[in-house]
């Protein structure tokens, strides 16, 4: 739904993307943990392990950054 949204305002300045994919991100920012997972029932699953390599690359103090096929 949300890449929908976005997809339509990037068009209308200029900008086109495309979809590879899709996920859920449990994110506790107390514990200092995040999990990708899921799938987008009209795109499939994203590369879960680049979702989580940006991540950590973005948040490098958290105590774990992981992914499941779940």
């Amino acid at each position: 739904d949300i890449y929908d949204h976005l997809d339509a305002f990037l068009e209308e300045i200029g900008v086109t993307c495309e979809c590879v994919g899709g996920g859920k991100i449990d994110h506790d920012s107390v514990a200092k943990t995040i999990n990708v997972f899921g799938h987008s029932q009209g795109y499939g699953k994203a590369d879960h392990s680049i979702t989580v390599q940006l991540l950590k690359e973005k948040y490098p103090d958290y105590n774990s950054i992981t992914w499941t096929d779940d």
